[in-house]
């Protein structure tokens, strides 16, 4: 059966994953799902996609209005789950590269260090999980603050601080698991989510949109990349936009063809790098952007999914933008 593996340890050093710490019966509102071993994804000094940041999102969603919060820490996922959307090959390849000690150059901007690979199964295996409980209505939604991020990772190509793609499996496993027949994942991310564009090209049933800033990397997302069927839908920016043209891309372009598109399960890419205060790119969204962008999603997904919507943490490099957007956007999702 395609499920998640149960987590191979407890650790404690983190508030934030503490397992099963408030057990839900009844159908609960909001899931939020990591795990501490992400903090063991090592990157060299001085690199954006730090550690601290799952502190900073960790330190946020300790505030009193979030200790209504269901908790779960994220599996790990098994082989079968990765190789949904990645080669077997792939696969085994970023697991021999994994080293036992100190660090390896992936590509120009991603390393992985003895905790990378157990970190980078997590956040596959909580991507999986937020889609069990929402399926089976045990969550009206679902955060999975994990790192490292994904969407930048191709069919068989790691990338951008990037090793699996956890959208695009969260996206395959629904469907494969649950039957649904249209998935849609919206990926808010400053960076075009490349990895996502690539693995769904061709496949009708997933509907991909963007919006990111243009020209950045990674280069691609122009309006003309509108894959096989018709299924991506790019809505680029341009340096200096903010929060005006980030929701009239949205209403004008992204959120009619998800109605028109209806899935059954609408999966986020929630990257917070899009912030005025994100060192890496130059958009100027503020917290009340992602509130906004959360409740226009949670709306579609109330009209076609029974309200289903997984969201994935991606980028979002400037602590306090990252801590403050992302609790904007559990906010948004606790309201339903």
């Amino acid at each position: 059966m395609l499920v998640p593996q149960e987590p191979g340890r407890e650790n404690t050093r983190s508030r934030f994953a503490t397992p099963r710490r408030q057990r839900y019966i009844i159908r609960m509102s909001t899931l939020l799902i990591s795990h501490p071993a992400c903090l063991d994804h090592q990157t060299p000094p001085g690199h954006p996609e730090r550690p601290d940041r799952m502190r900073a999102v960790e330190q946020a969603l300790e505030d009193e209005r979030f200790h209504i919060l269901a908790r779960e820490q994220a599996p790990m996922a098994t082989e079968e789950l990765i190789t949904l959307v990645h080669p077997l090959e792939y696969f085994q390849e970023i697991r021999n590269a994994s080293p036992s000690e100190g660090m390896v150059r992936i590509d120009a901007d991603t390393t992985m260090s003895p905790g990378s690979f157990e970190a980078a199964l997590r956040g596959a295996g909580g991507a999986c999980l937020a889609v069990d409980e929402v399926m089976n209505q045990k969550a009206s939604n679902a955060f999975v603050a994990t790192r490292p991020p994904g969407h930048h990772a191709e069919t068989a190509k790691p990338m951008g601080f990037c090793f699996f793609n956890n959208a695009a499996i969260a996206a395959r496993y629904a469907q494969k698991r649950y039957g649904a027949e249209r998935a849609a994942i919206v990926d808010f991310d400053v960076h075009h989510g490349n990895g996502s564009q690539d693995i769904f090209w061709f496949d009708k049933s997933v509907l991909y949109s963007s919006t990111h800033e243009m020209p950045l990397y990674p280069g691609t997302g122009s309006l003309t990349e509108r894959g096989e069927h018709n299924t991506i839908v790019n809505a680029p920016l341009r340096a200096g936009d903010g929060g005006d043209q980030f929701r009239d891309a949205f209403e004008t372009v992204i959120l009619p063809r998800l109605r028109d598109f209806r899935p059954d399960i609408l999966i986020i890419s929630a990257g917070f790098d899009a912030h005025t205060r994100d060192p890496l790119a130059n958009l100027n969204l503020l917290e009340a952007d992602y509130t906004w962008v959360t409740q226009k999603l949670m709306d579609v997904a109330n009209d076609s999914a029974q309200g289903r919507v997984v969201s994935i943490l991606e980028g979002g490099y400037d602590l306090q933008g990252l801590a403050r957007s992302a609790a904007a956007h559990v906010t948004a999702l606790m309201r339903g």
